[in-house]
């Protein structure tokens, strides 16, 4: 039970903001039609792109971290990255903006900046602690205020642009809320330019989450350059849904994350692993035949008319789940705990070979099918590669990035 209340706590936290989606899309679809919403997909890609490039995409691996006795440098560290790469951010807009970018082009910068907003947020101490209540505390305030400046602002100003600024600022309230908390908890941070180990260790999870991320839910990005916004938007809409549900079974790895950290020495760790890898791929089975039975009304009910086309594609997406949740379950809760990082970047590069096939095929046939069934085998690829490499260790070590150190731990095989 409580690793079920932590799962909801987490879920409705880390990725609320796709429960919200399913209150907002309605809205957002019905005042901007189907171009406008293949903008705003274009967007958010880039909005998961952007948060995973200022966090380095390894706040898995820093959690996993917090009770090491040099925290407090890798807090520091850390900070003072994300703040120079948001920065970054920030100006790429602000000159793109002023250059007079619009369309992708400009929805791209925004997604960035709005998704690097998030990432600055000290969350990743409070679920190294285990502390999942009040992460979601936090991160549910962000999201009703999203709510209220969205349904005030976008039907004033109804502009792709509007809708992922709203989500950006909204984060604002998240991140101010994990600093003052961390801040009172933990002691004032002690900022440092001695970023080189925080580097070293998040560079190849870095690589492969951009990587994970560009071909699954930042592929939208991607895929703007062989499709027109239509079909983009009617791709988007059978995304959006997928990556709702998706998000309810993400969480499962998290919520498993300080509990394997714990017992990654135990002679039966191995056996756990696999029995979580099992008991998540069942539940993601469940959830994407609920999915295929409801296809016709879940668009119905959430797009209204002129968004037909993405019934279908729903249908196949839906299957993208078992493997997103495996593939999320090892990387998120496995491989941190057993402090292996190269394996993630193999298995991202599987995927990226993957679908940039699906790519080149798509810029021949202009076809959104072509582009869900790219997506639906990159993420199987991937999912399979883990299964295959990820889901054991080698007898008698344990991987520390990348270095083979001895340990007493019995590979149960």
């Amino acid at each position: 039970m409580r690793l079920l209340r932590d799962v909801l706590l987490v879920g409705f936290g880390t990725y609320g903001q796709f429960l919200v989606t399913l209150i907002t899309l309605p809205l957002t679809a019905r005042l901007l039609g189907a171009e406008g919403v293949g903008l705003v997909a274009v967007g958010m890609s880039a909005y998961f792109l952007g948060s995973v490039l200022v966090d380095l995409g390894a706040t898995q691996y820093f959690s996993a971290r917090v009770h090491d006795a040099d925290v407090a440098r890798v807090r520091g560290a850390y900070a003072v990255i994300r703040v120079a790469i948001f920065g970054a951010l920030v100006v790429a807009l602000a000159v793109g903006w002023a250059a007079g970018l619009h369309g992708a082009t400009r929805m791209l910068l925004v997604g960035a900046v709005a998704g690097g907003v998030w990432s600055l947020s000290e969350d990743w101490v409070l679920i190294g602690h285990g502390r999942f209540g009040a992460s979601t505390a936090y991160q549910a305030a962000g999201r009703v205020v999203y709510l209220v400046i969205l349904l005030l602002a976008l039907p004033r100003f109804p502009t792709p642009e509007v809708a992922l600024a709203c989500l950006g600022a909204s984060s604002l309230v998240t991140v101010a809320a994990t600093w003052i908390d961390v801040e009172r908890r933990t002691g004032r941070l002690q900022p440092t330019l001695a970023v080189g180990p925080v580097l070293r260790t998040a560079a190849p999870v870095l690589a492969s989450r951009l990587l994970l991320t560009g071909y699954g839910q930042g592929g939208a990005a991607a895929y703007s350059a062989v499709l027109n916004a239509a079909s983009l938007g009617v791709f988007s809409a059978a995304d959006r849904l997928v990556r709702a549900g998706q998000s309810v079974l993400d969480p499962i790895g998290f919520a498993l994350l300080p509990r394997m950290v714990r017992r990654s020495a135990d002679a039966d760790f191995d056996r756990r692993v696999h029995r979580g890898a099992v008991a998540c791929t069942a539940v993601a089975v469940v959830a994407a035949a609920a999915i295929t039975v409801a296809a016709p009304l879940a668009v119905r009910l959430v797009y209204g008319p002129g968004f037909e086309q993405a019934v279908i594609l729903l249908r196949i997406m839906a299957w993208i789940l078992p493997a997103t949740t495996l593939t999320s379950y090892v990387t998120t809760a496995v491989l941190p705990a057993r402090r292996r990082t190269s394996t993630v970047l193999t298995g991202a590069i599987v995927g990226v070979a993957t679908a940039g096939v699906a790519l080149a095929i798509t810029a021949v046939t202009g076809s959104v099918l072509t582009m869900v069934l790219g997506v639906v085998v990159s993420e199987w690829a991937v999912a399979t590669w883990f299964v295959l490499t990820a889901l054991r260790a080698p007898a008698g070590t344990v991987r520390s990035e990348g270095v083979s150190t001895p340990t007493t731990r019995t590979v149960s095989r």
